[in-house]
């Protein structure tokens, strides 16, 4: 005779696995959500997104950008407008998936699959978070060696105590996370605003550079770079983490909420990532329109370019301004790949430890390479290494966006939340894109 647990899981067809313990228990429903009045629904729903937006312009992204930006112009402005746009689509699926099923990605994907195909999701989703850690920590300790003369190797260590920062902040509320990551990304946007008003870029180039060219698919230099833009902007743990995080708003239970708080929180993502796209797109501007105008298409160093910035802006602050928003950008992307991995960890192995060892296991998971590849390679490959660790998510990205759109198009899982067909075609599209642009890339390496 089959056991009671035997016969309630045979009884779901939808999941081999109930869902167990929720993610991000500690402030799991923790927000509430009013019951009346737009604005007030709407405030209450406002903050997720832009945790997701950090992952959008982190140091990796500026590596790319910049390099981007002082090769080429502003020719690949274009594809920071289609990896935006990707961005909002596939975010706006996790969160159709967290609030339809109750589930992360994470979790999902342990609790429809068996293990043999399981497990190597997790393993490809803590080599995206490897590579996503490596360049954040790589950033920050570059920032705070351009501000305070701090080596590298000690920069990274110290990139460890964001483990006590999140521990401080959470056991303060879920608000207090997202108030400081909101709070840096408005310091980080003045200090663009600054350098860009100081760059008086050619506005009419900067247009041209919107429209699509075949010449990037074509050119490998360009591919490589356009490929790292889209791999540092569409980030497999960001999927992971906005299906956890939008889960800490205690929305309704019934489906006229659930769309409600849907619609709320994909408002609340398609806001955040257009401003995400402004930053990143001053990144590649400032880099057009002060390296490339004046012939220097070498420039990739964050460190140079920091060091470049004074003497062609004309103003004394303008490598200070960059130092400051590099190391705001990097202290919040460590905080949200922080969050991602243990989201990433709980999710897939429904592994119990205490909130301060899950942090410190994964942000040691990011330190030990960064400090071995700093010490072997030294601060002239730290730019290399950026572009190469998001191409490195460019590759993990179609085990993420995959069973996202399996998950968030099956009737059985989403019930009457099922992504409409022209959404599951859209996401369709942009995994085929980001496969085939995959395989180009590899040919073109192999050549």
């Amino acid at each position: 005779m089959r056991s009671s647990k035997t016969r309630d899981i045979s009884s779901q067809p939808a999941w081999l696995q109930f869902k167990r313990e929720a993610s991000l228990v500690e402030v799991f429903r923790s927000i509430v959500v009013p019951t009346t009045g737009y604005w007030k629904k709407f405030f209450a729903f406002f903050g997720p997104g832009y945790l997701v937006a950090v992952g959008y312009m982190d140091p990796g992204n500026w590596a790319t950008s910049l390099s981007g930006g002082s090769q080429f112009g502003y020719t690949l402005l274009f594809v920071a407008v289609l990896s935006n746009i990707m961005a909002i689509i596939l975010q706006a699926l996790c969160a159709r998936l967290a609030i339809a099923t109750g589930r992360d990605l994470a979790q999902a994907c342990r609790d429809a699959f068996p293990k043999f195909i399981s497990i190597p999701l997790w393993i490809f989703a803590e080599l995206a978070i490897c590579a996503t850690d490596l360049a954040e920590v790589i950033g920050t300790a570059i920032g705070l060696n351009l501000l305070f003369g701090i080596p590298l190797e000690f920069g990274v260590i110290i990139t460890a105590l964001d483990v006590f920062l999140i521990l401080w902040l959470q056991n303060k509320g879920f608000r207090w996370i997202e108030a400081f990551v909101i709070s840096l990304l408005v310091v980080i946007t003045a200090c663009f605003a600054i350098q860009i008003f100081y760059a008086k870029p050619e506005w009419a180039a900067v247009m041209q550079g919107f429209i699509p060219t075949t010449d990037i698919v074509k050119n490998p230099d360009k591919l490589f770079i356009a490929l790292g833009i889209i791999g540092a902007t569409v980030m497999p743990h960001n999927l992971y983490l906005h299906s956890g995080i939008v889960q800490t708003r205690a929305f309704g239970k019934t489906l006229p909420a659930k769309k409600e708080a849907l619609k709320f929180i994909t408002i609340d993502s398609t806001i955040a990532l257009m401003f995400a796209f402004i930053i990143n797109a001053s990144i590649l501007i400032l880099a057009a329109a002060t390296f490339h105008k004046t012939g220097q298409t070498n420039v990739t160093e964050l460190g140079k370019t920091h060091e470049l910035l004074g003497p062609l802006l004309g103003i004394a602050i303008a490598p200070t301004l960059f130092g400051i928003a590099l190391l705001c950008c990097g202290l919040n992307s460590t905080v949200t790949a922080t969050m991602s991995g243990q989201i990433v960890m709980e999710g897939f192995l429904h592994i119990k430890l205490p909130a301060w060892l899950r942090r410190l296991v994964t942000r040691l998971i990011a330190i030990v390479p960064a400090v071995i590849v700093i010490l072997i390679y030294g601060v002239d490959k730290t730019a290399f290494l950026l572009i190469l660790s998001q191409v490195i998510l460019s590759f993990q990205l179609p085990f993420a966006i995959v069973p996202l759109i399996i998950f968030t198009s099956s009737k059985k899982k989403m019930q009457a939340m099922v992504a409409p067909i022209w959404l599951t075609i859209t996401a369709i599209v942009i995994a085929a894109i980001i496969i085939l642009l995959n395989i180009k890339l590899i040919s073109d390496i192999i050549k």
